[in-house]
């Protein structure tokens, strides 16, 4: 083996460890019923980073569209979230590739959550504008997980902008983001 596909594999390894404790966190807490999100009486007084911790402790359900389209939030800190994904095979196109919605869905989810994450308690915000380029098809089950890393780049009172790249464990990009969010108080 090359030194290359030693440490892509190393990585990989990595990745499904983090994911698999993610998982089992979540699997010991009771698994939300449908139409269950994080509750507002349960998220009252919690800043965004509080709340996406909690996701990632098992303490509130994951969003129904990270099951729906089989990706995951990983990592979060102040200003940065982590999802990593696996396209299956009804994430394709026509083309024989993965769809481009699912690349979207899972950049934009960590341009938010690191947007959320810089949120303070009693603050929310909404997209504006949001920019996706593709740049490498996913296909043929390759690579197997794939990491969407968002960054707040800025973050001011009504204004925060991110940006996200998808890569694999190889570190090769397959797309990079970008977003405008508008920041105010939660009503």
């Amino acid at each position: 083996m090359t030194d290359v596909t030693v440490t892509t594999q190393s990585t990989l390894e990595t990745w499904l460890t983090a994911e698999e404790a993610v998982r089992q966190r979540q699997r010991a807490h009771a698994q939300p019923t449908f139409g269950e999100l994080v509750k507002p009486e349960e998220a009252w007084g919690l800043t965004g980073l509080e709340i996406l911790q909690g996701m990632l402790a098992g303490r509130f359900p994951a969003p129904p569209i990270s099951h729906t389209l089989d990706f995951i939030l990983v990592d979060v800190a102040e200003g940065q979230a982590v999802f990593q994904g696996e396209p299956l095979w009804h994430h394709y196109n026509p083309l024989g590739t993965v769809h481009g919605g699912w690349f979207a869905t899972l950049l934009d989810s960590a341009l938010g959550c690191a947007v959320h994450s810089t949120m303070k308690a009693g603050e929310t915000y909404t997209t504006l504008e949001f920019k996706l380029n593709l740049v490498r098809a996913l296909k043929d089950k390759e690579p197997a997980r794939v990491r969407a890393i968002g960054r707040v780049r800025h973050r001011g009172r009504q204004m925060a902008t991110a940006e996200a790249d998808l890569v694999g464990p190889d570190g090769k990009l397959y797309a990079h983001a970008s977003t405008s969010c508008l920041v105010f108080p939660k009503t």
